[in-house]
This record gives structure tokens, sequence and C-alpha cells, in this order.
């Protein structure tokens, strides 16, 4: 049986090092990047069978790359390695897309096992955070207020702003003008009614875009 192909999206290099060091001898390493921008395109173009990403990367956070990968990339097992033991944030990786949570600190001992799992179709929940779960995780948020939600597009625009990219900067990442970008802008601060681009910051680490 040919090892699994696993494709690794983490901005600390280190990490990534150790990630490789744990599963090279069972797994093929296609690639690793450091941001979300990167992923989307590694996984376009190496097509693995897993993908191990952290939620917390630049240009492109992981929750939301992985709404986009599991539209694009629907073959691919999608993996989030993080520091966050948030119970919510399980049942948000769920809902995006995601087959396993796991955090880094227990990557040593669980990282190999979540990958045979979520490749024989099951789900992976590290034990850490599984007992909190209750009936929140993997259900939709009712009791949440239910804020208006900005599209895909919005979301990428409203995390560059949030790490201080200029509209020129992120006109070039996204391949789109810069009124573009400028319009993306002041339609999510007319749908969240937002006046400042400090209360947008505000916004973006609330809701965890950033």
């Amino acid at each position: 049986m040919s090892r699994p192909r696993v494709l690794l999206a983490d901005d600390h290099l280190m990490l990534v090092d150790a990630l490789k060091k744990i599963l090279e001898p069972d797994c093929e390493i296609v690639g690793s990047v450091g941001d979300g921008l990167a992923l989307l395109k590694a996984a376009d173009e190496l097509r693995p069978n897993v993908i191990v990403l952290d939620i917390a990367m630049p240009l492109l956070n992981g929750l939301d790359a992985c709404r986009q990968l599991k539209g694009n990339i629907g073959r691919a097992k999608l993996i989030i390695l993080t520091m966050n033991e948030d119970p919510y944030l399980v049942g948000e990786a769920f809902r995006a897309g995601a087959s396993a949570y796991l955090l880094k600190r227990d990557a040593a001992l669980e990282l190999k096992k979540a990958i045979t799992e979520v490749l024989k179709g099951r789900t992976y929940v590290t034990p850490r955070v599984s007992g909190g779960l209750a009936d929140i995780s993997l259900q939709e948020p009712e009791a949440r207020e239910r804020a208006p939600e900005p599209t895909a597009r919005q979301r990428q625009v409203i995390q560059l702003l949030a790490e201080g990219r200029s509209m020129k900067e992120i006109a070039g990442l996204l391949n789109i003008t810069m009124r573009t970008v400028a319009s993306h802008k002041y339609r999510v601060m007319e749908l969240l009614q937002i006046k400042t681009s400090a209360e947008l910051v505000r916004y973006a680490v609330k809701q965890r875009i950033v």
C-alpha cells in the first residue's frame, strides 16, 4: 500500500521540521507552506491525500482555507493542528470541512493516529478537548448571536487589512484591483454597521479571522 501524501501548512518552520521527522517514516511529505494562500495553490498543484494545517496562518486563516479546500479539493482529508483548546473551534473546524482536530503539543503522540483515522473515513478529536465539547461543538451554534456573515472573499480582505496590509498589497495578493478591495472593505463595514478601520480589526479578532 502506498504511503499517504501529506501537505503541511504552518508558519512556524521549527514545527514543520518536527512534523516532517514524525511523519516521514510512514508518509510522503509532498510539500510545506507558511500561509493560507500558498496552501490553496499547493493543494491544487500537489493533490495530497492529507493536509495538516494550523488555524492561525497569515494571509488566509486555517478555517477559511478549510472552507475553500473543501469545495475545491474534496478528496483531501483536512487535519487541524493548533494550540487552541477552545471546544467551540472544534465545531467550527468540522463545519469548515476538517476531519480531525488535535493540539500541537500532542502531535508526536496523536498525529499519525489522526491520519490513519481520517484516511479510513473517520473523524478524530484530541482527548484534551473532546471532553469539553458537550453539545455545542458539532452543532450549528444557535445560541450564539448570529451576526451577518461576510463572503469568503470579504473575509480574506478583512484578514489582510487586520494584518496591516495596504490596499495595494491586498490587490496584488488576491489579483484584484484596489477599487475592488475598497469595495469589499466598505461593503463589509456597511453590512456589519462598522464605522472605522479599528472596529473592523476588532471584529476580525473577535471572529477569529485573524
